[in-house]
């Protein structure tokens, strides 16, 4: 027979052992329940892009292949082919469907079910601006949206050691802004002719969207050139609020820009040929020709800009000169750019300061790619670098307070902004 106290031992732990199953399976099953004092709900990030709730639509984005159309876009996107036509044709003083090019991104947002049908197509033309089709409704819609662009005022100081366009690359400058510049000082300074050691302060703006993704650059407020030890200032300022056309002056209120451009090219392009009376010419044998134009190199397809407004007497192909371009500034002034690739205006057409012209090529008799660059006044061709050229007209008298007060806190601004090495320096001694 058991000893009494050993079967009391025996159920004991049998009891335990019960009990620890029991509470073992206890946890196990809150396990699988929500920890009401701890849960982290997730929840779907909503976003917006382009005005519309991304989340209620199935996104699709892609970039248009080569051979693909709008139509052929649509249709895979279960949209048949009489709303496609429908579509094209409600929208097409708006959009061209037919334009849309190889290359370019796309937006597609379908319904959120099993067909998934498109009900917006949204063309992307650049990073800010893109071209909303909605056909979601029974009224068909196309409009142009723009990104809101945020602007952030920006300093910079540099030195020339080579050229311009090198020393705004090594300071990580798009050369749309080297050309901004280039376009300030074109009548003041001659980049031809820079020289070691010239240095240059900017005031400018940069333009972004979503606060990171840059989409170029918006004034350029002020400049300070500094060149052959001589300081060139540069004040953007609107003389005109019905007009509202800007204009740059330097300290005094003297307007930068000249009736002319010192040349029908970029800056960066080099003089390969002056005006010479007695040039001898390969391409005549070097016999001695007069040569009567300035020829700037450049290569072809280089755009060709009007050196001064006017109306446009001559564009045609003649002999030597190749296609030409005359343009008639008054009744003492007239230019002519010759062997241009292709010409963009017509007899009769009034073109201004800077409109492109035509484009660099080599027609006519010419032994490589340039614009040769006539200046004629008072009907006789001369050296346009002799020509004392009129400027244009100063601020007003009684412009000029208000002038002075505008530009008075941004040459302040200029002048604190170190060069270089001056940066350096300090840099050192603390």
């Amino acid at each position: 027979m058991m000893n009494k106290n050993n079967y009391n031992l025996k159920k004991t732990t049998i009891l335990l052992f019960f009990l620890v199953v029991l509470i073992a399976c206890g946890n196990d099953d809150k396990k699988g329940l929500p920890d009401k004092g701890n849960t982290k709900v997730l929840v779907p990030k909503i976003k917006y892009e382009f005005g519309y709730k991304l989340n209620d639509y199935t996104v699709v984005e892609d970039t248009i292949k080569k051979g693909e159309s709008f139509g052929i876009i649509l249709d895979r996107h279960h949209v048949f082919y009489p709303k496609i036509n429908k579509i094209a044709t409600t929208i097409k003083d708006t959009f061209d469907v037919r334009r849309v090019r190889a290359g370019k991104p796309y937006m597609i947002l379908s319904s959120k079910d099993s067909l998934e049908k498109a009900q917006v197509f949204i063309y992307k033309n650049s990073k800010s601006t893109a071209t909303i089709i909605d056909f979601k409704d029974s009224t068909i819609v196309a409009y142009t949206y723009r990104k809101p662009i945020k602007i952030i005022e920006k300093e910079i100081a540099g030195r020339i050691y080579s050229t311009l366009s090198e020393t705004m690359d090594s300071l990580h400058l798009n050369p749309n802004l080297t050309y901004d510049v280039a376009a300030i000082y074109a009548w003041t300074l001659d980049f031809y002719k820079l020289q070691k050691g010239d240095k240059f302060k900017l005031i400018y703006e940069e333009k972004f969207i979503d606060d990171t993704v840059f989409v170029g650059y918006g004034k350029v407020k002020a400049a300070l050139f500094n060149h052959n030890k001589r300081d060139f200032y540069a004040y953007r300022f609107v003389p005109d609020s019905i007009k509202g056309i800007p204009e740059y002056y330097d300290e005094e209120g003297n307007m930068l820009r000249r009736q002319f451009l010192r040349s029908p090219i970029k800056f960066q392009n080099r003089v390969s040929s002056r005006y010479n009376l007695r040039r001898r010419i390969a391409y005549y044998g070097n016999k001695v020709r007069p040569h009567k134009g300035t020829d700037f190199a450049a290569k072809v397809g280089t755009p060709i800009m009007a050196t001064a407004s006017g109306t446009v007497v001559e564009s045609r192909r003649k002999g030597g000169n190749g296609n030409y371009v005359k343009i008639k500034h008054n009744n003492i002034y007239q230019t002519q750019y010759l062997h241009m690739s292709r010409r963009k205006v017509r007899k009769g057409q009034y073109v201004k300061q800077g409109d492109i012209i035509g484009w660099v090529g080599m027609t006519g008799n010419t032994s490589g790619p340039h614009v040769c660059y006539r200046f004629w006044k008072y009907g006789k061709q001369v050296d346009p670098f002799k020509q004392k050229l009129p400027p244009a007209k100063p601020l007003k008298k009684s412009l000029k307070p208000k002038y002075k007060k505008f530009i008075k806190p941004l040459k302040n601004q200029l002048d604190n902004i170190q060069f270089p090495e001056e940066t350096i320096q300090l840099v050192a001694q603390n």
